[in-house]
This record gives C-alpha cells, sequence and structure tokens, in this order.
C-alpha cells in the first residue's frame, strides 16, 4: 500500500477559490448567467465563463436550459443551502470589525511615559474608563526601556512624551505643543515684578535630565545673552524638580501651554504644588508630546479606543 507524503497532504486543494463559492450563491439564487451577472457587477460573458469552470469543478451541468429559462440539476439544489451559507460566512469574516463596545472589553494597557505626563495622563484616562469602559486597566511605566524595541516586542501598548526615536515601521501622531515656563514657590524673589533673563540666570535652578545633564535649551539661550546659570541639582523626572522647587529657592522649568491655547492637564501638577509659572522672556524651542505604537495596533478597536482617550485627556478642547 502506497502512502501519501505529508507534502502532499498539507497542499492546497486545487479548486479553492472564494470568487467560485460567490459565483455559485448568485447563479443558484438567480437561476439566470445575465442577472447573476448583474448581481456581481460583471459582464454576461464573464459570468459564462465562471459557469463553465463551475460545471469543471463541481462536474455537473448545475443550471441547463429548459425553454426560456434555466433549472438547477438536483445537485444544484443540494448545493444552494450550502452556498449561500459559505458566502455569508465570508462576508462575515471578511468585513470590518466596525469598532469594539467599550462597556464590554476586559483589557489592560500598558503606557510608558515621564513621570509628569503620566501624573496628567492617568486621572483623565480612569476617569473615562470608569464612564465607559469599567473593564479596563492601565499599567504605566517610567521610561526605563527604548521605546522602539519595546513596541514592536509588544512590551508596551503606547509611548506617550516627546518622542525622540525614529523607527520606519513606529506610528506617532503628536498631540499637543507646549511651552516651557519657570516653575517657582510663591514668594520666590522671581515671582516679584517682571521676570528678566539676569534675573533667572541669577537664581538656582533644578533641572530635569534622564541622562544627568545639565544643560540644555535654557542654557543655549542665555548663552546668547552672555549669561549663565548655576544648577545645583540634575534630577531624572519633573515631579521630584517641581516638589524641591516647591519648598526651596530653586527654579525649574515646567511645560505649560502656548499663548491663546487651552490650559494643559501636564501643568496641573505645578498648580497643585502652588507653584508660580512664570514666563521665560528668552526664544526656547517647544517641547511637542505625541503618541507612538506598533502598526499591528492601528486597526485594533481596544487599541483605537485607548488612543481617543489618549487625545481627548491631553489635547483639551478650546472653551467656547
Amino acid at each position: 500500500m502506497q502512502v501519501s507524503s505529508v507534502s502532499s497532504v498539507s497542499s492546497p486543494a486545487p479548486n479553492l477559490d472564494a470568487q467560485l463559492a460567490v459565483a455559485l450563491d448568485a447563479l443558484l439564487a438567480e437561476q439566470s448567467v445575465t442577472r447573476a451577472a448583474a448581481r456581481l457587477r460583471t459582464s454576461p460573458a464573464a459570468m459564462s465563463r465562471t459557469l463553465a469552470r463551475l460545471r469543471r469543478v463541481l462536474q455537473d451541468p448545475l443550471l441547463v436550459r429548459a425553454g426560456q429559462a434555466m433549472v438547477p440539476t438536483p445537485r444544484a439544489e443540494e448545493l444552494r443551502d450550502e452556498a449561500a451559507a459559505v458566502v455569508r460566512r465570508l462576508e462575515a469574516l471578511l468585513t470590518p470589525s466596525g469598532g469594539i463596545d467599550p462597556a464590554a472589553m476586559r483589557r489592560t494597557f500598558t503606557v510608558q511615559a515621564a513621570d509628569l505626563v503620566g501624573a496628567a495622563l492617568t486621572p483623565g484616562l480612569l476617569g473615562l474608563a470608569r464612564r465607559r469602559a469599567p473593564g479596563v486597566s492601565l499599567r504605566v511605566l517610567a521610561e526605563e526601556w527604548e521605546a522602539g524595541p519595546a513596541l514592536r516586542e509588544g512590551r508596551i501598548d503606547l509611548e506617550i512624551g516627546a518622542i525622540d526615536h525614529v523607527d520606519p515601521e513606529t506610528r506617532v501622531e503628536e498631540l499637543v505643543t507646549l511651552r516651557m515656563a519657570a516653575g517657582v514657590r510663591a514668594g520666590h524673589p522671581l515671582a516679584e515684578g517682571n521676570l528678566t533673563a539676569a534675573g533667572l540666570a541669577a537664581a538656582e535652578h533644578v533641572a530635569v535630565s534622564r541622562r544627568g545633564r545639565f544643560t540644555g535649551p535654557l542654557d543655549t539661550a542665555l548663552a546668547s545673552h552672555g549669561l549663565s546659570r548655576k544648577v545645583g541639582a540634575v534630577l531624572p523626572g519633573h515631579l521630584a524638580a517641581m516638589a524641591l522647587a516647591a519648598v526651596g529657592d530653586v527654579v525649574c522649568l515646567v511645560p505649560t501651554a502656548l499663548p491663546g491655547e487651552p490650559p494643559s492637564p501636564l501643568s496641573d501638577a505645578a498648580h497643585a504644588m502652588g507653584l508660580r509659572l512664570l514666563d521665560i522672556p528668552l526664544p526656547l524651542p517647544p517641547v511637542t508630546i505625541g503618541m507612538a505604537w506598533h502598526p499591528r495596533h492601528t486597526a485594533d478597536g481596544g487599541h483605537q479606543w485607548l488612543r481617543a482617550a489618549v487625545r481627548q485627556v491631553l489635547r483639551p478642547s478650546r472653551p467656547e
């Protein structure tokens, strides 16, 4: 006895063609080549060729002439309901899902963000989840991983912040553009009167840098005026820097909304700590906050809900 090889068993069926199933359903339902062609928006000649192919595949005439009409063979009668069911399943399989019901979603999303972004984002996201998607949980991670590989490998769902990596496959959407203000405690000498470049340079500063850098764009702007500042400490996150400024005579930089734009939730923590935000009289580059994700999540209904929720929280609408 000869046994077929594994390769021959796993090879695709030669007659497997979804378009043939669709054509068969139309022909058996309409019992007319012309009407079936119209239903599928093709020509009668093309439909005649498809009928000939179906006859060869199924080894049955399927439709035969009876006077001016065509009637199904017994084999065609047997196939009519099955063909219709197959087409309905194909349509369901190949039709976009149309989104997801947030109320029925049970999912944990992992977001990587700087401390200030996480603090601004989490209350709003949790509020939206409680009202619309109670089965959603949120895990916020510090910026401990290189975001590109973490997105690619599925360790995080979103990166939110100043997106500084360029991976060809990563999708990036800008959310809000901010400016930097000087944050000081109430009663700080700089809070009296208008802030000047010389006054800003004379004050003690606390810098924010994950890499421990003492200098940044503010130092470049001061240097263009022949000024320099003293940085007493470098901290890895904005929240720690703002906490230090709230109890001492140091200045920290705080992202806040551009003039004429709605207030940014990224400034809420500073206000909650009692900090005064002072306009810096120097041209500093704006800061763009965005979100990045891997393209495999683009069409996912749950991930679409997450991105929409992030937009709603971090991109406030203008007041009426």
